[in-house]
């Protein structure tokens, strides 16, 4: 590749115009599309030949932005100052190999004329390239290198901004910079320009220095020296030094001044910055001063002290407390003694002076120093840093503790014999102080549990250990109370498991306590074990109790299935018996109340259908920590799941057939269920329900041949039909008899209501209508019993309903305006509870519709019947503006309140509360009694 002879000329000078990788300009765009418009060429490019690369500027036709220099084809161009044309390249033997040309994009025409500079460097070229061979005419020629004048114009243009813009950039960092900056003429020293800030350091006007030389501001004398010190510096582009300066009302100032030649305004001239300095050598005198007391001070001071360099460690200075306490002589400070020769460990220097590096300054550092007759002691080493005499050094001081030293070794030959023996004793060790944190633990406190000491250098050890607060309070007050009795504790191991533990505490008389502990595992274990063993003793006589004191099968199942519950403390035990077609029912249950209940349902389970229920003939046990990882089928899962199942024991109730036919027959399950969550089983919970499953089966044959007996009874079974028609006959007597009650009950009603229509006063009137209403409840009672299938029971609920509608009915309430809920469960009334209840929400409903509802007031009026234990409870509210705060409504004359008080006290026998809160509400419990 060749070169032009002034390339790095020519390079330095395409630099200044700063134009390389700049973002496309339209200017230049358009005239390489005109370029290529004139020519007629598919490509026109106007690029610019840097050190390795050929980059364009602008292109057309093309879409990179650069190539190497080697395959430049423009590289020829600017080696000649007219066009270059090349009609086919594959002619021509300088670009006949070029990849542009042998390969994509295949060049096959070249023109370029060089973009030549007003100081003859040429920077690139204007192109146009064609794909065929080809040659331009002389006019195409003339007008190609006309737009290469252009392309050169406007990068012209382009230095010339940006030179205008250097020197706008200088003349403002020049007048605006807060040091005093001058420029003068080197070759007669006469003041060229100052900055503001130095018009104002020097107190001389802008134009008073420009009538100075820069030999005018100087002390005179200092002049000669300045003029000489100017003739060696003359040929130096720049130079730095320290001089004085005097200001106009003639202060001498200390500066440190920066030089740099210039070309200014055609002047060989230096730009000068200056820095005062005044301060900081008033600064240092003042150290030097200081230094020279320091000496003075420190000989008196009777605490050892030394300052060495910080470069190699010489003692630069040692007063004589040092001298004395290292045993040195004169002499030894004379021949160059160094730190170095202090240290008995040569490591401690070293850490001394990392940290000295990184803090600035040490404090109480605890080493061993060597006196200059070999012998060591101990002491206290403090550093800093300072500067003496002009050089960077560190001031040490010591102080001797060696006494303190020796009898801090026995103290600590002492503590290891003590941790010694406290390690070698089988009991868990720990020391905590009086804010509980821990302070030390022997090694058979970090074997037990797992913890090490150091996890509790900075967190709460008793929190880790016990992780419940609540749990962790009674720790703690334990441990304040510093009882020496053993206590026992669940203590949570590094792994999370529980352990058990016993502790005893002493506490010290600084306030701190050592704690004595030791794991109690074994001991809990067989605690547990015959607690287990006694459990199931106690159950096994419970049942069997059960089956010498009863035949029915039903209560032993009862009564087995609650006592399994409370030993095993599950949700649930059922007893699951199969049918011939190994269709089971639960038909005896104890489960924890809010579970789902399981009892007299029928399961049809396909997977014992499809055969899976086999294993239970050969006595197989199950116990199933959870039910998604013991391997069950889909249809088995969904069967547990129905009844919120995650766990569960299951044990099959096997009988024998005969003595004749040995062989077992699968009556069914005994079956625990956890339904919290998944539980880990213990192995004497499963054997506990195989035992007992034998006492189930003892049970179950003697209630099979207890059944067998009872065909004996069948002829006093059929007097018991007898019995019961004749039962039927008299129940339809009485139901004859309500009906006539209930007609006679209805003319009575009807007689009141004639008898309303031949009065005129309201309050006569308003009492035929209570009174009708009244009998209208007692009424209903009557044709509920007469209309019920059975006779001895009334449908409450239909009978509640039907009576509140016939009351809003009687009191003429537009529909949508009082809404009436009610919500009554299972209620069986004999027929004075009924009435009763019945006239006291006749009453109570009543007393709403006229009194809680005014000027037509929407509102809300409930009823609530339900069984609690075995009380009946009935809550009437409203919603309305409720009864006045001064009413005693046990002792008042109105009869309705009346009426009520005494009906629930004395025909129900119960009590009844108001509250008035948000309107009224009348609660009523009363006993529920037999039917009758």
């Amino acid at each position: 590749m060749l070169f032009p002879e002034n390339e790095s000329q020519r390079l330095e000078v395409l630099n200044q115009y700063q134009i390389l990788d700049t973002p496309p300009e339209e200017i230049f765009d358009e005239l390489a599309q005109l370029a290529a418009n004139l020519c007629e060429t598919p490509i026109a490019f106007i690029s610019l030949v840097d050190a390795e690369r050929e980059w364009f500027k602008s292109k057309i036709g093309v879409t990179i932005s650069e190539i190497s220099r080697s395959i430049s084809i423009s590289s020829y161009t600017i080696l000649q100052s007219k066009i270059l044309i090349i009609q086919d390249t594959l002619q021509d033997e300088r670009v006949a190999t070029n990849p542009l040309v042998t390969s994509n994009p295949y060049f096959r025409f070249y023109a370029g004329v060089p973009l030549i500079t007003s100081s003859g460097f040429a920077l690139g070229s204007l192109c146009v390239i064609d794909f065929a061979p080809r040659n331009l005419a002389v006019k195409e020629q003339v007008a190609l290198e006309l737009l290469s004048r252009q392309v050169i114009r406007y990068l012209e243009l382009h230095r010339q901004n940006i030179v205008d813009d250097s020197q706008r950039s200088f003349n403002l960092l020049f007048s605006k910079n807060p040091n005093p900056m001058w420029v003068y003429n080197q070759d007669n020293l006469q003041f060229l320009d100052v900055n503001e800030a130095a018009v104002i350091h020097y107190g001389y006007s802008r134009k008073e220095f420009l009538q100075m030389r820069v030999t005018d501001i100087r002390p005179p004398e200092d002049v000669p020296i300045f003029i000489e010190h100017l003739g060696r510096n003359k040929t130096n582009l720049h130079f730095v030094g320290q001089w004085r300066h005097q200001r106009k009302d003639g202060q001498i100032l200390d500066v440190e001044i920066v030089t740099h030649s210039i070309d200014y305004s055609s002047y060989n001239a230096r730009l000068v910055n200056i820095r005062d300095i005044t301060e900081h050598k008033r600064i240092e005198r003042t150290l030097q001063e200081s230094e020279a007391r320091f000496q003075v001070i420190s000989e008196g001071i009777p605490i050892p002290l030394m300052i060495s360099r910080m470069s190699d460690g010489l003692i630069l200075y040692a007063n004589p407390e040092l001298i004395k306490i290292f045993n040195f002589s004169p002499e030894d400070l004379v021949y160059d003694k160094k730190i170095l020769d202090l240290y008995h460990n040569l490591a401690d220097l070293e850490t001394l002076k990392k940290l000295l590096h990184q803090d600035g300054s040490i404090q109480n550092y605890e080493l061993q120093l060597k006196r200059a007759d070999g012998s060591y002691f101990w002491a206290i080493a403090s550093l800093q840093y300072l500067t003496f005499n002009g050089e960077s050094a560190i001031l040490t001081v010591f102080y001797d503790i060696n006494d303190r030293k020796n009898l801090e070794t026995k103290l600590q030959e002492q503590n290891e014999f003590l941790r010694k023996i406290f390690e070698s004793i089988p009991l868990m060790i720990a020391l905590i102080d009086t804010n509980g944190k821990l302070q030390w633990v022997n090694q058979e406190w970090e074997s037990v549990l797992g913890w090490k000491f150091q996890d509790f250098q900075t967190g709460d050890v008793l929190e880790a250990l016990y992780p419940n607060p609540e749990y962790r309070q009674y720790v703690i007050n334990s441990i304040q109370s510093a009882q020496r009795n053993w206590i026992d504790f669940k203590t949570q191991m590094q792994d999370g498991h529980l352990l058990d533990t016993s502790w005893t505490n002493v506490k010290l008389s600084n306030g701190q306590i050592i704690g004595i502990g030791q794991d109690i595992t074994e001991r809990k274990q067989t605690e547990l074990a015959l607690k287990a063993q006694a459990e199931r003793e106690q159950l096994m006589r419970t049942v069997a109790q059960r089956i010498r004191q009863s035949l029915n099968l039903q209560d032993i199942l009862n009564a087995t299935v609650q006592e399994v519950r409370d030993l095993l403390g599950v949700d649930r035990v059922v007893v699951y018996q199969f049918d011939s077609q190994m269709i089971g029912t639960i038909v005896a249950e104890s489960v924890e109340p809010g579970w789902t209940v399981s009892l007299n349902v029928q399961i049809h389970d396909t997977c014992f259908q499809a055969g899976a229920g086999v294993e239970y003939y050969q006595r197989r046990k199950r116990a199933i920590a959870n039910i998604y990882e013991a391997g069950l089928t889909d249809c088995h899962i969904r069967l547990l799941e129905r009844f919120e199942i995650k766990a569960n024991l299951v044990v099959p109730i096997l009988l024998e057939v005969s003595s004749q036919n040995p062989g077992s027959h699968l009556w069914g399950l005994l079956i625990a269920h956890q339904c919290s969550g998944f539980r880990e089983w213990e192995e004497n919970q499963l054997d506990l329900l195989d035992q007992l499953t034998v006492q189930l089966a003892i049970a179950i044959q003697q209630s099979s041949i207890f059944e067998q007996a009872q065909t004996e009874l069948v002829q006093r079974q059929k007097a018991q039909v007898k019995l019961k028609n004749a039962l039927a006959e008299k129940e339809v007597l009485l139901k004859e008899v309500h009906h006539r009650v209930k007609n006679n009950l209805q003319i009575v009603s009807s007689l009141l209501q004639l008898q309303s229509q031949t009065l005129k006063d309201p309050e006569a009137i308003k009492a035929l209508r209570e009174s009708q209403n009244r009998i209208e409840s007692i009424s209903l009672i009557h044709k509920n019993l007469y209309t019920s299938a059975n006779i001895g029971k009334i449908d409450v609920a239909d009978y509640i309903h039907n009576l509140a509608a016939s009351l809003l009915i009687s009191y003429q309430i537009c529909p949508g305006k009082i809404a009436l809920e009610t919500d009554i469960d299972s209620v069986s009334l004999n027929v004075d509870q009924a009435i009763a209840c019945g006239l006291v929400i006749n009453e109570l409903i009543s007393n709403a519709l006229k009194h809680a509802f005014p000027n037509q007031q929407v509102g809300t009026i409930s009823i609530a019947l339900r069984n609690v234990g075995n009380n009946i409870e009935m809550i009437i509210r409203d919603n309305g503006i409720g009864l006045p705060d001064n009413l005693d409504w046990k002792n008042t004359d109105s009869l309705g309140l009346s009426l009520v008080y005494d009906l629930v006290t004395e025909q129900l026998e119960g009590c009844i509360t108001l509250e008035r809160n948000h309107g009224t509400v009348f609660k009523i419990q009363f006993t529920q009694l037999t039917l009758h």
